[in-house]
């Protein structure tokens, strides 16, 4: 199908965990202890019966998808969707959230040495020398830039491996959807959620078809390179 072309630019779903703040917060105050609750009488038994545990319900069979209009030229699929479903989407996401992880842990740590200095500036500044006590204002001051620098550049690189991922996976999922609408013999296929589409035939929706030609492309072994010809011997 030429001139094959995607009605909306591809997004993909990160969910980035929020980096700690540097400024650290003050300590809340001890809640009351609650009162001991009043005893309790025991309850009653319940009366022994001879009939048998009631069989656990069987959950409902998934509905199979809708089938797809035949002759339909326009299909429409939720780019979010197969990026929270594929396997590539995952580990994108994975990979980002781990990330967030390190780095928010890495700012944690930054956050309590702060913390710890302004503790101790308040609690006995006024018996420290003046040499001693500029040097820690000094010490605070500088961490405090630097957490805040560290917050900046933690959020930038968490940006730049979002911006790589997607464009991974989009280089990955571009194909499969070229290839989609070509078996379907579309004209156009659309994303749900860039198309303004208010009602469409829920045939159309080629959304789980997509995730499950995605997942079976990276989970096809790769074809092993043909031996190389032997040298002729002399």
């Amino acid at each position: 199908m030429k001139g094959f072309a995607l009605a909306a630019a591809l997004a993909l779903v990160l969910s980035t965990a929020p980096l700690m703040a540097q400024a650290p917060a003050q300590p809340a105050s001890p809640a009351p202890a609650p009162a001991a609750p009043a005893p309790q009488a025991p309850a009653p038994a319940p009366p022994a019966t001879s009939q048998p545990p009631a069989a656990a319900q069987p959950a409902p069979a998934p509905q199979p998808p809708a089938p797809f209009p035949q002759g339909a030229k326009l299909a429409f699929v939720n780019l979010q969707a197969i990026a929270q479903m594929t396997a590539d989407g995952k580990a994108a996401n994975a990979k980002v959230q781990a990330l967030a992880q390190k780095k928010q842990t890495e700012g944690a740590a930054k956050a309590k040495i702060l913390q710890d200095n302004q503790q101790k500036l308040q609690t006995g500044g006024t018996v420290m020398s003046e040499q001693a006590r500029a040097q820690l204002e000094k010490d605070i001051e500088r961490q405090t830039v630097e957490g805040q620098r560290f917050e900046q550049d933690a959020q930038a690189e968490l940006t730049e491996l979002q911006q790589q991922l997607q464009q991974e996976f989009q280089r990955k999922l571009m194909p499969v959807l070229e290839q989609l609408s070509k078996e379907k013999g579309l004209q156009a296929l659309l994303s749900a959620g860039d198309s303004g589409v208010i009602w469409a035939d829920p045939g159309l929706d080629l959304t789980l078809e997509a995730v499950k030609k995605m997942d079976a492309g990276a989970a096809a072994p790769k074809a092993a390179a043909p031996p190389s010809a032997a040298a002729p011997r002399e």
